[in-house]
């Protein structure tokens, strides 16, 4: 595809002002104008004219031919570097082989439309307007606490840094980030303008932080729900008593109604993730035996055993 100079259109320098751009448009366009022009290629001058009007009128798409610029040497085909249809946000452009020198539907060439994609959907005032491509979301994975999501607040974040071409530079930038109450796995968080740009130097787009939660000892999540495993010691159990249990909003003290079981349920009301409405602890009780380490619990063991006709596999063995 040939490359098309829209400095050497308007009879311009690449470092001219931005105020010479309009200048040279309406000098060259009263002069190529098809209603009044006599020059005999007044119309396709014209419409050079206006493409490259388009182009260089707008400081981002400016700076984005400026980069392209680099790439080629007049007279050559035009050859995009690797990155650049990544750069472009992976928009699909093409840039084959061969010479394509045609105007694209809207009146502009092919090469405006690889570029810049599309053309524009009419004229106004002298210049082009286009329906401007929205420039891509980009998703990051932001791991997170689950009391993070309990409570909510804030934390500093660091990404990696994007360059005006679209690409990391290697360097990482710092963000003050808001953590919603509530935010499950999956969820995102829209940071407005931190993504990266459809095309080099052009606006950016928004950033996703898609949440996933740290691994947690204590808790497993099951929706809004927190469920965890909560050890007892037989006396405990048997005789019951106040116990202290941890939850995502700090410790609480749970009552143990005597004659407890291992596998036994219980729930805190409203202590799970907040939402509509909020999630609830649910507790499973887990007997856990200490061990006879010494002749004073061996014998308290002993002594159990001989007062206590508590039989463990009664069920089994009247049911051979």
């Amino acid at each position: 595809m040939e490359y098309h100079d829209y400095y050497k259109t308007l009879e311009l320098k690449r470092d001219d002002p931005q105020d010479e751009v309009k200048k040279q448009y309406r000098r060259l366009a009263r002069k190529y104008h098809p209603d009044v022009s006599k020059e005999p290629n007044a119309e396709q001058r014209f419409k050079e004219i206006a493409e490259a009007y388009e182009v260089l009128k707008d400081p981002e798409k400016r700076r984005s031919y400026d980069q392209l610029g680099a790439n080629w040497k007049a007279g050559q085909e035009f050859r995009p570097p690797p990155d650049w249809e990544q750069a472009f946000g992976g928009r699909g452009a093409h840039f084959g082989g061969g010479n394509f020198n045609g105007a694209g539907a809207g009146g502009f060439s092919d090469f405006f439309e690889s570029v810049f994609g599309g053309n524009p959907q009419n004229m106004r005032g002298g210049g082009f307007h286009r329906q401007p491509q929205p420039p891509p979301s980009q998703t990051l994975k932001i791991t997170i606490q689950l009391q993070e999501s309990y409570q909510g607040g804030r934390r500093t974040i660091q990404i990696p840094k994007i360059a005006a071409n679209g690409q990391a530079t290697g360097e990482r930038k710092k963000l003050d980030i808001r953590i919603p109450k509530g935010i499950q796995t999956g969820q995102k968080i829209r940071l407005a303008g931190q993504g990266r740009s459809a095309m080099p130097g052009g606006p950016q787009g928004d950033l996703l932080l898609e949440v996933q939660f740290e691994t947690d000892s204590r808790f497993e999540l099951e929706g809004h729900n927190i469920r965890m495993t909560l050890p007892i010691a037989p006396w405990e159990a048997a005789l019951g008593g106040r116990v202290t249990v941890p939850t995502l909003g700090g410790n609480v003290e749970l009552k143990i109604a005597a004659g407890s079981q291992s596998g036994q349920k219980m729930r805190l009301k409203g202590r799970g993730l907040p939402g509509k409405p909020n999630g609830d602890q649910f507790i499973t009780l887990q007997i856990q035996t200490p061990p006879a380490e010494n002749e004073t619990l061996k014998q308290i063991y002993q002594t159990l055993q001989q007062e206590s006709h508590f039989n463990p596999r009664s069920d089994f063995e009247s049911n051979p």
